[in-house]
Formats: C-alpha cells, sequence, structure tokens
C-alpha cells in the first residue's frame, strides 16, 4: 500500500521503525510528487531499503529541533529546498516575497536566508560525527566561490559556510545511492571522495590531474578573476571529459569531482516509476495546502538537461547539457495514473522539461565524447551536426493525448522556436498549433538587440520574426485565433539603455506591451552573474556594461510597458537621457505622447488659457 514518507515521530513508531537510516532536512514543506527534489531522493533511497524520513522546515534557532525525529544511523541529509532559498524569499528588487509558494498556506519566514548552510551548521552542532550531506539546487550552485546578489557580496564555497561533509551538484540521484551504500558498510566519509557529482573541501591538494581556479582571495582582489574562474569551472562540467576542478577558498580547498555519467532511460523510468503520493502531506490540508504543487500536479517530466545553455540560466549547469529522456512507456504509465486523480479534468498541464523539445541529444556523438567544450550547440546558429528531429516528440504526445480520459495535451514548458526552425520536416508547428495551445503560447525571445542577445547566447531578433509569421501564417491555415506571448528580460548584462529603447520600439511594432515584466536576476551558478559581478564576458575577456543601480534598472523595466501611466516619468527621463526625443510626440513611431496643457487640450494657446478671465 502506497503511503507518504514520514514526516513525524508519530509516523516513524507506525512503521515499526527503531532508527531511521536517513534523516532528510529540507527548507520546504513534503509535497511528495516528482517535480520536488526532496521526495524524488528520498523515494529514490527507499527503494533501495533505506529508512528515510523528512524533517521539513525545522526551527534553526537551536541544534535541539534537529533532533525531533531522532538521531539517524547514517547520515543527514539537506536541501534548502527547490528553489534557493535567497530567491525564494527576495524578489529582484530585493523586497520580501508575499508569498511562499513552497510553504504550507503560502506563510513567509518558514526558512532562514541561506537554508541549507544554516540548516548543516546546526546538525553539525547537534551530532558533531554524523555524516552531513549537502545537495539541491542552492547546494550544487554555490558550491564554488560565488557572489550573492540580495547580500550584494561575494561569499565562500557552501562547503565551507555549512561545515558540511560532501556535497553532491546536479539531480544527484546515482551519487546519493552510492553515497548510501558506502555509508551502510561502513565506509567514512574520506573513502568516498572520489565518487562522481560530489564536492568536498580538504586541507591538501588531490594527487590526480586537475583544473586549478583562482581563489577567495584573488577573486575578492580583482572582481575579474570571479569571470575567468567561471569559465574554466565551466569547461569541466561534462561527464566525458571533465576533469577535477580545484579552488582555494577561505581556509581550504574546495575540490570538484568531474559530473556524473547522464541517467539512462531505463534509471530515469525507474526514478519518475516510483510510488510518489502526488499530493501534499495531509498534516497540511487545514493551511490549504502547498502552492507550488498545483503548477505541476498534472504535468509530466519527459526529459531532463539542457542544449540551449542561455547564459542567464541555471539548468544546464545543474543538470547538464546532455539530453537524458524517459521512454514512452514510462511516460504514458505516470499519464494514466493522472487521469485517475480525484481533481483531474481531462487535461495533463505539460509534457516537457527545462527545454520541451529537447527529447534526444543534440547530436549523436554526445553519449561517447561529450559536449563540445568551446562551442554551443545553437548559438550563434544552429550546429550543422544538429539532430533537430521532433518525430519522438510528436508520436509521444499523440500517444499522451490518445489515452482515454485525455481531452487536451498542453505544451507549457519552454519551446526553443531556433531548434524547431532547424527541423526540415517542419511538422512540429503544425502539430504544436493544431493539438497543444489554447489561445497562448508563451516563449521566450528575452531581447531582441543584437549586443544583448551575444550575452545571452539567444538567437537574433530575426529568428524570432520569422517565427512569428510562420506562426501565424500556421494558425491562420488552421482557423484558430492563438497568439504568441514573448517574455523579455531587462537589465540583462550587456543591455545600455538605447538597447531597451530598441526592445521598446519592438514591442511598439509588434504592438504588445507586456502584463509582466522579468528584471534581470543575478542567481549564483550562471554566467550571466560572473558578468553582472565582474563586469566581465567569461568567454572573450571583454567588458561588460552592467545596469545595476536601482534607478537606471528601473528605467529600463519601464520601457517595456511604456504604455503604462505609472511609467510615464521614468520612460520620459529615459529617452531624455539616450537623446531619444523623436520617440517623444504624437507620432505613429512615438513611445510617449507630449503632456498637453488643459488650453492646448481645448485648442485654445497656453498663452490665452493662462490669462484671466476678463469679468464684466
Amino acid at each position: 500500500m502506497k503511503q507518504f514518507l514520514p514526516i513525524s515521530k508519530e509516523e516513524i513508531v507506525e512503521r515499526g521503525w527503531e532508527q531511521l537510516d536517513f534523516l532528510f532536512v529540507s527548507g520546504d514543506a513534503y509535497v511528495d510528487h516528482p517535480s520536488f527534489g526532496p521526495a524524488v531522493i528520498c523515494r529514490v533511497l527507499e527503494a533501495q531499503g533505506y529508512k528515510v524520513a523528512l524533517l521539513c522546515q525545522p526551527r534553526w534557532d537551536k541544534p535541539e529541533y534537529f533532533a525531533a525525529l531522532g538521531k539517524p544511523r547514517l547520515g543527514v541529509l539537506i536541501s534548502g529546498g527547490n528553489l534557493d532559498s535567497m530567491l525564494c524569499r527576495y524578489t529582484a528588487a530585493k523586497n520580501e516575497r508575499s508569498v511562499d509558494k513552497y510553504t504550507a498556506g503560502g506563510a513567509v519566514g518558514r526558512r532562514p536566508d541561506h537554508a541549507t548552510a544554516v540548516y548543516a551548521q546546526m546538525v553539525k552542532k547537534l551530532w558533531p560525527d554524523l555524516p552531513v550531506i549537502i545537495g539541491g539546487i542552492e547546494a550544487s550552485l554555490r558550491r564554488f566561490v560565488h557572489y550573492d546578489y540580495w547580500e550584494n557580496r561575494l561569499l565562500p564555497s557552501i562547503l565551507e559556510s555549512s561545515g558540511a561533509d560532501l556535497l553532491v551538484y546536479g539531480m544527484g540521484e546515482k551519487q546519493v545511492v552510492e553515497i548510501a551504500d558506502y555509508l551502510s558498510g561502513g565506509a567514512s566519509i574520506e573513502d568516498m571522495r572520489y565518487i562522481r557529482g560530489t564536492a568536498y573541501a580538504a586541507d591538501t591538494l588531490p594527487e590526480e590531474e586537475y583544473v586549478k581556479l583562482p581563489g577567495w582571495k584573488a577573486i575578492r582582489d580583482d572582481k575579474r578573476f570571479f569571470a575567468q574562474a567561471y569559465h574554466l569551472q565551466s569547461r569541466e562540467q561534462d561527464p566525458f571529459y571533465g576533469k577535477p576542478v580545484v579552488q582555494r577558498g577561505q581556509n581550504k580547498y574546495i575540490v570538484q569531482n568531474p559530473p556524473v555519467y547522464p541517467l539512462t532511460q531505463e534509471e530515469m523510468d525507474a526514478i519518475y516509476d516510483l510510488d510518489y503520493m502526488r499530493s501534499w502531506h495531509p498534516s497540511y490540508d487545514a493551511q490549504g495546502g502547498v502552492a507550488a504543487l498545483e503548477e505541476v500536479q498534472f504535468s509530466i517530466v519527459s526529459c531532463r538537461g539542457c542544449f540551449g545553455s542561455c547564459a542567464f540560466c541555471a539548468i544546464h549547469a545543474h543538470q547538464g547539457r546532455i539530453i537524458q529522456a524517459r521512454s514512452h512507456e514510462s511516460i504514458l504509465r505516470e499519464a494514466k495514473i493522472l487521469t485517475k486523480l480525484p481533481c483531474f479534468k481531462g487535461y495533463i498541464h505539460d509534457v516537457g522539461g527545462p527545454t520541451a523539445n529537447f527529447r534526444h541529444t543534440s547530436c549523436a556523438k554526445q553519449l561517447k565524447y561529450g559536449v563540445c567544450r568551446d562551442r554551443q550547440c545553437l548559438f550563434p546558429s544552429p550546429c550543422p551536426n544538429i539532430d533537430a528531429d521532433h518525430s519522438d516528440y510528436i508520436a509521444l504526445l499523440r500517444k499522451v493525448r490518445a489515452l482515454p480520459g485525455v481531452k487536451k495535451v498542453f505544451i507549457r514548458s519552454g519551446i526553443r522556436y531556433d531548434y524547431l526552425l532547424a527541423d526540415k520536416k517542419q511538422e512540429f508547428l503544425d502539430e504544436l498549433c493544431r493539438y497543444h495551445i489554447s489561445g497562448l503560447l508563451k516563449i521566450a525571445p528575452e531581447h531582441i538587440a543584437p549586443p544583448v542577445l551575444q550575452r545571452m547566447g539567444k538567437p537574433g531578433k530575426e529568428v524570432y520574426v520569422k517565427f512569428m509569421r510562420l506562426f501565424a501564417q500556421k494558425n491562420k491555415e488552421l482557423g484558430l485565433p492563438q497568439y504568441l506571448v514573448p517574455y523579455f528580460i531587462s537589465s540583462h548584462p550587456g543591455c545600455t539603455l538605447n538597447n531597451a529603447i530598441e526592445l521598446a520600439e519592438f514591442l511598439r511594432d509588434i504592438k504588445h506591451q507586456p502584463e509582466q515584466v522579468q528584471d534581470f536576476i543575478p542567481t549564483p551558478g550562471s554566467e550571466a552573474t560572473a558578468m553582472y559581478y565582474s563586469g566581465v564576458d567569461p568567454k572573450s575577456g571583454q567588458s561588460v556594461f552592467v545596469a545595476r543601480n536601482p534607478h537606471d534598472k528601473a528605467m529600463q523595466r519601464a520601457l517595456m510597458q511604456y504604455k503604462a501611466p505609472r511609467n510615464r516619468q521614468l520612460v520620459l527621463e529615459a529617452l531624455q537621457k539616450a537623446g531619444r526625443l523623436d520617440l517623444i510626440g504624437s507620432g505613429p513611431k512615438c513611445l510617449l505622447a507630449e503632456k498637453q496643457e488643459s488650453g492646448r487640450r481645448s485648442g485654445k494657446p497656453a498663452e490665452a488659457a493662462r490669462r484671466p478671465k476678463r469679468r464684466f
């Protein structure tokens, strides 16, 4: 009989367990769904026969609170949650968010800033002899010296700040089973310092060949070394040729082993076929549940990894550039489970991944030799060797939407339109428009100014314009009133005020005003964050303009919504500062109408309007 994993002492007793093998401390509420990392890792360990329970969002002011479920036999696993804890709490403007979707009832303040490090410190105080292994997105992307945007300062590796014994980077299923098996066999942490996909802090350098990064002191004294460190370590993030990477921290050496090998299709299937309850723990019912589940409850993960490698995104640094996909059979099994859930109304919200239409490696050689070290698959244009073929994805979608009880299958995760256009068969666009959209398709060109797209690693404006035309033409052929909703980022490194105005003019020309604007957030682990902090492009070494001043960022953001009355003053200031007075007035190309006095509105000269009326 399927059941939730234990999250209380009472539930542990009900299972007849005297002691846990592993305690998993999570910064999120417990949602037993394959889109939530803590649930996946715990289910994987459970499938290997280990007794594991979750301690969710514990109080962190005293170590004793971490003993609520008892001392585990083998070790403590720690994750800050599905998002970096700082991103989960603060906006791009560094304001505290009003809702935490990963907490029951949306309550804020249930986890500390830098949750992974704080939890590890508390556990180490409580049980100094017990192995502490940290993982998840927060640990993964903060494993080297990194910049924290919200504190606006350089921070050491999370291995040093947390005191953890071992760090698992990436998705973690393979590593955690290997770690568990070694600990169960009596091995020490030192015995496991060769495991792929892990990193650790050491007093001495490793004996094998490694790549040396600029260290804490060098980066602290010269920000340009931060960009260099990012570039060097990013070149080794391939499981087939990557070398160990070493960086001198504040007091210790941070040693990263090469990445774990990609999961096979069978391994992917086994993970997603586990007995997830697909709901939040019942103890959260009284608080209204956990809102983050609503976004993914009827969605299916079909693949991992992304060879798009956008500079502002860290998914490829976390999941890798090599695509790993589930079998059709596994996905169909999950789809059938969804149709039987109480709240299912016939709509599967997504069948995708980081990029929905990446269902296989970008070229055949990657599973033998790895991805190209200094080249991208899609940027600046698709590689001649790219295998842009959507036939497998089309076949999968057809099978899912043919299932009894399924009315429609949407695609809501990202579509790379440049990859779609590179497919010579051009079948997918028809399939997409005909069956998998309901009026609107969200798409992410991110910008249209060439200098900004160059820094982003995104295709040129002309590629998006071509896709726009083909999309409109296809929907006209089908007789469907469907439209694109493009997403753009403001204040990305490399974006000047003139570039922002160029984007505003494009929005004017396509008659689109975005309802929401995404201001660039320098999250740890991305290439764009390296640019933001250092002012240098890690690949070229060239200086990069960065809008860091909040007012400059506000002007760029306002230009994307230039019609909004609240933005008038900022838009006016931006156009005046850039010398673009030609965009102020009444012409069809103007972004901002001239503010007229009441006399002008009535057709009277302004001076006459100000003269006092003659009394008789």
